[in-house]
């Protein structure tokens, strides 16, 4: 089918790209009711990636967000033809993961248990019951499968002719052989784009170009880091007992997938390591066409396939797909506002779930774009998730050899990626690793996780049990309950917001009251118009003008963004990052007074230096900021460095506490030590789809101050209706097990929710996590503590007690008073 429409002058919205993104984009905003709609192709629909995709459709991912997108995704194809009148070649043919270790079957079971969350059909079954499914599978070393028999397939080809059918019907126009040059903007808005056969003017872009998307937003100044990666499948020739129909198959522990494909089948691989496609520049003209064939790096995945369906063996391959797809950092793909260009939107970087997540992907962004939010937490795919120091091209050629083979690696808990690392390291990073820290990596930054022995270079061993780093953990818990710990915090996002209106801007956005007098700290929410949090910061009254706000690691650019684009153009305050310019170190425990007064002239009693405060202090020869809050429960202050002076400031508590027993400790720590005392983690415990009431944090709303604040109106009416989920803490009456998150709840036998975190609390001797208690009746205290709990553990259910208080609470008169 041709599309020959005539380029307009002007529209509402410019799609650039006519793969299954672009497309449904188009769809999608159509069927919101914008007409003025313009698809931009630069070769013919489907030519860049869609064509040669796999056609996999899978509803369930790791979250709800990502299952609901493809769970929508899989009920749109399946009624497309019957709308469109275009076939896509739909069918349910349901899909079989295999597993033959005994990990693995964990993994499917944690899975299959959140299916049932997350309102997907799945079931555990024996090899035997998979051999029934797929006749041709040798069963001899499975342990046992997962079946979902909701999912299926499609002609990967034609789902972009029948998502355009679908919005030119609606008064989209689609033009094909229409290459966009760049993106046109004026004072931080996108005016439209210039294509090789002209301008078009437009409120709206949307960058739907697959792995040419990166280079047209470094045209444009924005941030979108991708990178192509070739994936390989082959298909052979007519073999006895194949037909179209057999279902979907995943042996996730030997790195391939197979289908029938009429009366042939498909062997596809996810490579533990991949091959970027390392070329300058992605030509223009790369439509309809693949690379070639590399049978060299396939021969692992080829003899893996012939082990698991031996009718491979002696068959012949007629066709091998070598098909260039594009990948991101953290496997996550990219949609989205951009934070440079207003009105610039971003749908790419699909990690090859483009097919399967599509339908999802287009109807969220369209409602985002109409809505001026998202209508749902999608922060896992936010493209303010990176900042520019993502978007090296040599940091992504390396990365993306990881990233492709992680659909199918062993989801193990806290996994780190292992590639491009050392990228971002705290003034720190040498010395802690010289004490032995192993390190992780958040927001491209090596933080200390845990310590080892000094000297040593300790690594991590996964398990979904109790991990290597167990004991070390305990040890550095304990330092903190007991003694004094130190930990680096320097990661922390941090910003200065300054002008005559800083504090009417902040108290607009932000729902505790940030007009306090100067050195005063304020825990607060962000809210979006339906109440629920767009961020949690800690902001510090720097000056009458002035404000120093900590947000959380991969905050940055969101905070940032949030915060420009709802400043009014009257309002006179500007924003700067200083996130590079300061460390952190924080001080925690018991002996934190004792430890800081033996480096400082400064007075850190109760009544010199109040709870919630902040004071410029010297530690040593160093100038700090100190701010007395605490994110662990014990009596501390987080000592805010300039970076070049923060090694001074650590080897001086270093050695002025060897005989207080102070110890390093890492964010493992932090995480059990904050699951304790019940304090939330921001993408974990709250998140854009929870609200301050839900999240139990209503105490730091000024519910009274003058001119209220965004989300005051929702969330006043959620106090009225009342809740129907909330926050709940647990602990483990068993302390053998230990918790992660994504473990389901069960309320007298009946699932209620999920883990939203979890680790292990030393100091109350079991496993403690958070999760959302929910009931279409609706929650109180009453409901939540008369119920009999279980969190079902690797498909174990073990028995839990319920907390709406902190689970750490000795009421010991030392915590966070004078010693």
């Amino acid at each position: 089918m041709a599309y020959n429409d005539s380029l307009p002058r002007e529209t509402r919205v410019v799609i650039v790209g006519g793969g299954v993104i672009g497309t449904s984009v188009a769809y999608h905003l159509t069927q919101l009711g914008w007409r003025d709609v313009v698809l931009l192709e630069q070769n013919q629909l489907s030519a860049g990636t869609s064509w040669h995709a796999a056609g996999l459709v899978g509803r369930l991912r790791t979250s709800n967000s990502m299952t609901r997108i493809n769970k929508y995704t899989a009920e749109l194809y399946s009624g497309l033809e019957k709308e469109t009148g275009h076939s896509i070649g739909w069918k349910q043919v349901g899909s079989l993961i295999v597993a033959k270790s005994e990990d693995r079957m964990i993994q499917l079971r944690r899975t299959m248990a959140m299916a049932e969350l997350f309102g997907v059909e799945a079931h555990m079954i024996s090899a035997e019951a998979a051999l029934e499914k797929w006749p041709l599978l040798r069963i001899d070393d499975l342990l046992g499968a997962a079946w979902l028999p909701l999912d299926g397939k499609v002609i990967p080809r034609e789902v972009p002719v029948a998502l355009a059918k679908g919005a030119r019907s609606r008064g989209a126009k689609i033009l094909e052989n229409v290459r966009v040059l760049e993106v046109e903007h004026r004072d931080g808005r996108v005016t439209g784009v210039r294509t090789d056969q002209g301008a078009i003017r437009a409120d709206y872009v949307v960058l739907c170009g697959g792995m040419w998307t990166r280079e047209l937003g470094l045209r444009c100044g924005v941030t979108i880091p991708l990178f192509p990666v070739e994936h390989h499948y082959v298909v052979t020739e007519p073999i006895p007992g194949a037909f179209d129909e057999l279902p979907v198959g995943r042996d996730p522990d030997l790195c391939v997938y197979f289908r029938g494909e009429g009366q042939c089948v498909m062997l596809g691989a996810f490579q533990e390591s991949s091959k970027p496609w390392n070329v300058p520049r992605i030509p223009d003209q790369f439509a309809f066409q693949l690379l070639e064939p590399d049978w060299d790096k396939f021969s692992v995945p080829l003899a893996n396939g012939r082990h698991r369906i031996p009718a491979l063996r002696s068959c012949r391959f007629e066709k091998f797909v070598n098909g260039p797809e594009s990948f991101t950092p953290d496997n996550n793909f990219i949609m989205g506002e951009s934070p440079e260009l207003k009105n610039l939107f971003v749908a790419a970087g699909f990690n090859s779930v483009g097919i399967a997540s599509a339908g999802g992907a287009g109807k969220y962004l369209a409602e985002w774009m109409l809505a001026g939010e998202a209508t749902l937490d999608l922060w896992s795919v936010d493209i303010r998730r990176f900042s520019p120091w993502a978007n090296n091209r040599a940091f992504l050629s390396e990365r993306v050899t990881e990233v492709l083979g992680l659909h199918y690696q062993m989801a193990w808990p806290n996994r780190e990626f292992e590639s491009a690392r050392g990228l971002r390291k705290t003034p720190l990073h040498d010395r802690l690793a010289a004490q032995g820290a192993c390190f992780g990596s958040r927001g491209g930054w090596e933080r200390p996780l845990w310590f080892g022995e000094p000297g040593s270079s300790p690594a991590m061993r996964y398990s979904f049990g109790r991990q290597n780093w167990f004991d070390a953990h305990a040890r550095e818990h304990r330092a903190c309950r007991e003694n004094v710990a130190v930990f680096d915090q320097t990661t922390f996002s941090k910003y200065v917001l300054e002008g005559p209106d800083s504090t009417t801007l902040l108290q607009r956005l932000c729902g505790g009251d940030v007009d306090v007098p100067v050195g005063k700290t304020v825990y607060t929410g962000m809210f979006n118009a339906r109440g629920s949090f767009e961020s949690d910061l800690t902001l510090v009254r720097a000056g009458a003008q002035s404000y120093y706000i900590i947000g959380s690691t991969t905050q940055g650019a969101r905070d940032q963004d949030w915060i420009r684009r709802n400043m009014r153009p009257e309002e006179r305050a500007t924003i700067s990052d200083v996130t590079e310019s300061f460390s952190v170190i924080g001080v925690m425990g018991p002996s934190s007074r004792a430890l800081l007064s033996r480096v400082s002239d400064a007075a850190f009693s109760n009544a010199a230096f109040p709870f919630g405060t902040a004071q410029t202090i010297g530690i040593g020869p160093a100038t700090v900021r100190a701010l007395r809050i605490t994110y662990v429960g014990e009596l501390g202050w987080e000592l805010h460095v300039p970076a070049s002076q923060s090694l001074a400031v650590y080897d001086a508590l270093m050695t002025a506490g060897r005989d207080l027993g102070v110890a390093n400790a890492g964010h493992y720590a932090i995480n059990s030590l904050r699951l304790e005392k019940g304090f939330r983690a921001w993408g974990a415990d709250i998140s854009p789809d929870d609200t301050a009431l839900e999240a139990c944090l209503g105490f730091a709303i000024a519910w009274n101050k003058p001119g209220g604040f965004l989300g005051k109106e929702a969330l006043l009416a959620q106090k009225a209706a009342g809740l129907r989920r909330q926050l709940v803490m647990f602990v483990l009456n068993d302390p053998g097990p230990v918790l992660w998150g994504s473990e389901p709840i069960y309320r007298n036998g009946e699932a209620v929710g999920y883990t939203t975190s979890g680790s292990y609390g030393h100091a109350v001797g079991g496993a403690v996590g958070m999760g959302y208690v929910k009931n279409a009746a609706g929650v109180n205290a009453d409901f939540i503590l008369s119920g009999r709990y279980e969190i079902h553990i690797n498909g174990t259910p073990c028995p839990a007690t319920p907390h709406l208080k902190a689970p750490y609470d000795p009421q010991r008169a030392r915590v966070l008073a004078d010693g």
